[in-house]
């Protein structure tokens, strides 16, 4: 991968959040997206905008797992998408095993997707009820022209034994398959193309707890196996703590902390991850956290505060945070943190 240089040069909170950002296979750059929300009052004159992500920058190593957490409204899945260019960026850059995406046109676009794939949420939503389980999963094969006749059959086969199923599942509709299953058949259509990116978002929470740990570990069977690299996407904190290498923490459409996964589970900075972590459940008494109960609720992305966006619920603020936005800034290790009162260790 080639250095960055010129109009790609990295502020200095963007390189304090990418270690190692020459190696990265994926990295994006002060990426924002804005949505239209209609006008403001009668008159029309000013036209309002959501700011679904608001200046990210963050780098994923080859092989990792990065975990990507949030209330919901705060911006993870719309950043999984922009990643995948599924939607269009307002601003930033992004970068793919050094190639940036934004520069793209459609034919080399459609040449490069095949190496980056998604795992949608809703497995009952996600599956085309009309199309048998083989023409779901053969689609990416018949549109990158892959494999044919006999030499797709097989493949369809293997990639169904890879994520756990029989071959007789070829022949059925997603109706006649449990929820599990039918996530365990998402999986198998991102993998048909052979690619070493998948961005899974939030793809157990809509599962029992018990076929959670078994979709779980069968993406991390598959991770070792065909060497992935995941953009895991989640508000289940017990499960990203498992999975992840590293942790992002994103609220309002910005990362507020990022890190490796023990030690923001062991150290967290940032008011905002702390409240998010005393909320997990723990089966020793003696481990347990007090509950930290944060007022109001998620700001609107249409009008959010200034300085620091979190500063209307935290316990912790002063009046730095209600006027400067706190910037992303690195500790030891890596740990960064945008928090005006707890800075990064």
């Amino acid at each position: 991968m080639s250095p960055v240089s010129g109009s790609e040069t990295l502020s200095a909170a963007a390189r304090q959040t990418l270690p190692s950002a020459a190696q990265a296979l994926v990295r994006v750059e002060e990426l924002c997206k804005e949505f239209p929300a209609g006008s403001d009052g009668l008159l029309a004159r000013r036209k309002l905008t959501v700011k679904a992500v608001d200046g990210v920058s963050l780098a994923i190593q080859p092989g990792e797992t990065m975990g990507l957490v949030g209330e919901s409204g705060s911006g993870k899945s719309t950043l999984g998408r922009l990643i995948l260019r599924l939607i269009e960026p307002t601003s930033g850059k992004i970068f793919f095993d050094g190639r940036d995406l934004s520069a793209l046109g459609r034919s080399e676009l459609r040449l490069l997707r095949r190496q980056m794939q998604i795992v949608f949420q809703d497995p009952y939503s996600s599956l085309n009820p009309r199309m048998r389980v083989a023409a779901i999963v053969g689609e990416g094969i018949d549109i990158h022209k892959l494999a044919r006749g006999r030499e797709k059959q097989e493949r369809l086969v293997e990639l169904l034994r890879m994520v756990g199923l029989e071959a007789d599942a070829l022949s059925r509709y997603p109706h006649e398959f449990s929820g599990g299953q039918r996530q365990r058949i998402g999986i198998a259509r991102a993998l048909a193309v052979n690619p070493r990116f998948l961005v899974l978002d939030e793809p157990v929470s809509a599962l029992d707890v018990s076929i959670q740990a078994q979709i779980i570990n069968l993406l991390q069977d598959l991770q070792e196996q065909l060497k992935l690299t995941y953009l895991f996407i989640a508000h289940d904190l017990r499960v990203v703590e498992h999975i992840s290498r590293r942790v992002a923490i994103m609220y309002l459409g910005k990362i507020v902390e990022l890190g490796g996964s023990e030690e923001i589970y062991n150290n967290p900075r940032h008011p905002y991850t702390r409240a998010l972590l005393s909320a997990v459940p723990v089966i020793d008494p003696a481990a347990r956290r007090e509950r930290i109960r944060l007022p109001g609720e998620l700001p609107s992305p249409v009008n959010p505060p200034p300085g620091c966006s979190f500063h209307p619920r935290c316990p912790y603020a002063k009046d730095v945070c209600r006027s400067v936005v706190p910037p992303l800034a690195a500790g030891a290790g890596g740990h960064a943190v945008a928090c005006h009162v707890f800075p990064p260790p």
